[in-house]
């Protein structure tokens, strides 16, 4: 296999079945994030030569626009979660010892995903309870619960990595700040410590 076509795969440290689960949401989370950036990209470029080059925009191009806007952001809060790239409040957390660290990546790993699951649930309600609603866009005509369904998606992926998170953190030595980084791996040497493993 190519050096290219390996590092398109995304990597999966957690073993097993585990790794399975995250490599699939990993290529799910590049799919759809890619997808969604070009599908807006072109529909935005495409309204722009329709409405200067020939005087007329794309009728439904504000509706597209909203819904891959909804499945960039819910789609990047899993992708976000594998890179650990969301925001962290770290002041207490940075003055812990490596074995401190630890134990709170698992405590808060294992608490942000019961909040993702519990907000899954919520959005998957409010979904079913548009479709019930009937609503559909103006222009486009298609249901508008199909245009939420990637936001109980999202908020799964996510408490998924967000478990995974926490199950590396208890299989694997060192602080793991989602199943691809290492706190090792960042360059703050206030985190970076050199400390053994526990």
């Amino acid at each position: 296999m190519s050096e290219t076509s390996e590092a398109a795969r995304p990597p999966s440290a957690l073993p097993g079945i585990f790794g399975l689960i995250d490599g699939a949401i990993a290529r799910i989370e590049a799919f759809f994030l890619a997808a969604g950036v070009l599908l807006m990209a072109l529909n935005v470029v495409a309204n722009v030569v329709g409405r200067f080059a020939f005087g007329r925009s794309i009728q439904s191009a504000e509706e597209i626009n909203r819904i891959l806007i909804i499945l960039i952001t819910f789609a990047g809060l899993s992708y976000a979660a594998r890179q650990g790239r969301h925001i962290r409040m770290s002041a207490f957390y940075d003055r812990l010892p490596q074995r401190g660290r630890k134990i709170m990546m698992i405590f808060i790993s294992l608490v942000t995903a019961a909040i993702m699951f519990a907000l899954s649930r919520y959005a998957l309600q409010y979904m079913l309870t548009q479709q019930g609603r009937g609503r559909v866009l103006p222009s486009l005509q298609i249901p508008v619960w199909l245009m939420l369904i990637w936001v109980p998606v999202g908020f799964f992926m996510a408490g998924l990595q967000y478990a995974l998170t926490a199950l590396r953190n208890l299989t694997a030595p060192g602080v793991h700040l989602s199943t691809s980084l290492a706190e090792a791996q960042l360059p703050d040497p206030a985190l970076n410590r050199g400390e053994p493993a526990p």
